[in-house]
């Protein structure tokens, strides 16, 4: 297992595209905090890098290598190992080389200029967004069969997570704004990693004010000690659940 999880994670970091991935994100971080006159400027600029480029690099990255790598699992599958511990090298591989890619391009400018406690939020909220939609992508890959259907799947959950999601959580909000559905909004926020991870960074960053709707009503019900617990479990859960269903359906399925 754990020469497998060796050779992935080091293929992949000779990739082109996660090498371009790492210098992106540290040219964007150098650019962001030398354009902004402080660096909690800076931070909150980077919010939306993290929050936007991070899981969309991931899930779109993981699923093609997924299926571009068919024959290197069913050759892999041909031998005396366990399919369990072939799904989890894989996974495991692409987890850890997307995440050291995210730290050096990202994680290595936010210490350089700010290492307050929203700066280390935005690093770890970062590395779990990372792990978070690479398994997702190990789910939707391994559901179907058709590239350009997985690719496409992989896309639309990442438009649902980050742009869709906050607008039909609005749009229920508003119509059912004459009933105490605080609670229900709370448990509607934790179904999505992007909410969780924003409400983990401006908790830390005190600025309630550029909170959305459903982070700010988060942060009421629950306090910022609280609400910082709870979403950081919720989103291990939402790490350990597509990681669980795909090694299911990848133990059972026939290649």
């Amino acid at each position: 297992m754990q020469k497998i999880l060796k050779y992935v994670f080091l293929d992949i970091l000779k990739n082109r595209m996660v090498i371009g991935y790492a210098v992106l994100l540290f040219l964007l971080s150098m650019a962001v905090f030398n354009m902004e006159t402080s660096s909690s400027k800076g931070l909150l600029s980077m919010l939306n890098v993290v929050l936007i480029i991070v899981p969309l690099v991931s899930i779109v990255f993981s699923t093609m290598y997924f299926y571009n790598s068919a024959e290197f699992v069913e050759l892999l599958v041909a031998q005396p190992l366990r399919r369990s511990q072939i799904w989890l090298s894989l996974c495991g591989g692409l987890c850890l080389s997307l995440m050291a890619a995210f730290l050096i391009g990202a994680g290595l400018p936010i210490l350089l200029f700010d290492r307050s406690a929203g700066g280390i939020m935005i690093i770890i909220t970062g590395t779990l967004l990372t792990m978070i939609f690479v398994l997702i992508a190990s789910l939707a890959a391994v559901l179907t069969r058709d590239k350009a259907k997985g690719i496409g799947l992989s896309i639309m959950i990442w438009l649902f997570f980050t742009l869709l999601y906050d607008g039909l959580v609005l749009f229920l909000l508003f119509q059912l704004m004459d009933y105490p559905v605080e609670k229900g909004l709370v448990a509607i926020t934790m179904a999505n990693p992007v909410d969780l991870s924003r409400i983990l960074i401006l908790l830390q960053m005190d600025v309630s004010a550029m909170m959305g709707v459903t982070s700010a009503i988060f942060k009421k019900f629950f306090g910022s000690h609280w609400g910082s617990t709870v979403a950081m479990f919720a989103m291990i859960l939402w790490a350990a659940i597509p990681l669980l269903f795909s090694l299911r359906t990848f133990k059972n399925k026939d290649l």
